[in-house]
């Protein structure tokens, strides 16, 4: 399962992500990982979920995003969720067809690994492609 949280700036993404988080915490059973950007989160969300500080890998490119996901994975077959804050930080210069691009790959690899992704995107829901509103 894929979920995207889309607005402009200001719009309570944040918020939503962290609900969504600490929500999780208390339904679903194994781990938990919250990929960001800075360290904004590392007070509202609970303990138990791992924060991964992207910017100390030193990448930008959708593919490593990729790698590094498929990389946790292997290391804890028990990640059951994963929760990206701030795409658009994370990767350099992406787009909207790189917001689907990563979707889809999480969605295939959700699905093959029975692993749940919550994604931030700071974009106008208008401009979303139709498959990506199908994740709203």
């Amino acid at each position: 399962m894929v979920k995207l949280i889309v607005g402009l700036k200001g719009a309570g993404k944040t918020k939503q992500l962290i609900h969504d988080i600490n929500e999780s915490v208390k339904n679903e059973t194994g781990c938990m990982v919250c990929i960001e950007n800075g360290t904004k989160l590392r007070y509202d969300i609970d303990r138990r979920v791992r924060l991964v500080e992207y910017q100390d890998y030193k990448c930008g490119r959708l593919e490593f995003l990729k790698g590094f996901v498929s990389g946790m994975y292997a290391s804890n077959y028990d990640i059951s969720h994963v929760f990206i804050d701030s795409f658009y930080k994370l990767i350099e210069k992406a787009t909207v067809a790189d917001v689907e691009d990563f979707v889809l790959w999480c969605d295939k690899f959700g699905k093959e690994n029975r692993v749940s992704f919550t994604i931030i995107v700071s974009e106008d829901p208008n401009k979303l492609t139709e498959t990506l509103k199908t994740y709203l």
